[in-house]
């Protein structure tokens, strides 16, 4: 049996905190759930680029009877995404001993951090409405959706040839979400609907897209830009932060899930003679390809 040690101890408390951490921000993540995550642990450092991958384009070629084969050369595209995100939250923990004997606090401190670190990712992911080019918006500014609206979107959509086994999000407003909901046509069960909407308050699948509500949808003026995508309209590109350097007093542990990662770092704070612990995660976010995506205006 290993000899029990400061060290291992030290470690143990990170392996736990970070253990915590990752079901709390999982939870926080709408649109980061929803998007292409591309993640590798590899050590990378703000600023870096990472190159994506995208399907190459080919083509049908009629062979004629006797004929050959037209041979293709395709080669993948490349979305560049730049690392230039770096979210942290920390805090403090005057009596560590205490916080190990009662998990729930330890819950308690570290439950604000990740709904910190899992909103910055979601406004940098939302924010990158003006990046959808290819399609003409949907809706109107300072109008309620309605369904056509949302069959607008379902249409714009297939006609830029999101492939049909995509599923298709739309992620709106509290108040569109609303809206949505008291749509007879769709939530009442004596027409079209199941009575699900009324019952338990989730809209569910509306015309081919899974509905979502989220607080951090862009607002400009009076337009709300929601967002109606395939998974590949967007990418969150994560990479590992380095470990502190030996000997500084600082811990860290890697947590890795979902093709999505983050760190978490333990170090002594001598001018308030606490453990001060750290949330971070190094990002960056583009759009992959802005066909599979259309702004929905409200």
């Amino acid at each position: 049996m290993a000899a029990i040690t400061s060290a291992n101890i030290a470690q143990a408390i990170v392996k736990l905190v970070a253990a915590k951490a990752m079901p709390a921000l999982q939870n926080r993540l709408v649109m980061g759930s929803l998007v292409n995550r591309d993640f590798d642990a590899v050590i990378a450092a703000t600023g870096d680029t990472v190159n994506v991958p995208l399907p190459p384009t080919m083509s049908a070629n009629n062979i004629a009877e006797g004929g050959s084969v037209t041979t293709q050369s395709p080669s993948l595209g490349n979305a560049q995404v730049v690392l230039n995100k770096h979210s942290e939250s920390s805090f403090q923990i005057p009596d560590i001993t205490k916080v190990l004997a009662h998990p729930d606090l330890l819950a308690t401190y570290l439950k604000p951090a990740v709904i910190a670190v899992a909103e910055s990712i979601e406004q940098d992911l939302l924010n990158l409405y003006p990046l959808l080019t290819a399609n003409t918006a949907v809706g109107a500014a300072a109008t309620d959706i309605t369904e056509a609206v949302v069959d607008d979107a379902e249409r714009t959509l297939f006609t830029a040839k999101v492939p049909s086994e995509e599923p298709l999000s739309l992620v709106v407003t509290a108040a569109q979400y609303s809206v949505l909901r008291q749509m007879a046509r769709f939530t009442e069960a004596q027409t079209l609907g199941d009575g699900v909407a009324i019952a338990t308050g989730q809209v569910g699948t509306l015309k081919g897209f899974r509905v979502f509500r989220h607080q951090l949808v862009t607002t400009v003026s009076t337009t709300d830009y929601n967002l109606a995508f395939a998974r590949d309209a967007f990418v969150l590109v994560t990479r590992r932060l380095p470990q502190p350097l030996p000997g500084t007093g600082a811990i860290a542990e890697y947590v890795d899930m979902g093709n999505f990662g983050f760190r978490v770092v333990m170090s002594y704070a001598p001018s308030t003679l606490a453990q001060q612990f750290t949330v971070d995660v190094l990002y960056g976010v583009a759009s992959l390809r802005n066909q599979f995506g259309v702004q929905v205006k409200t």
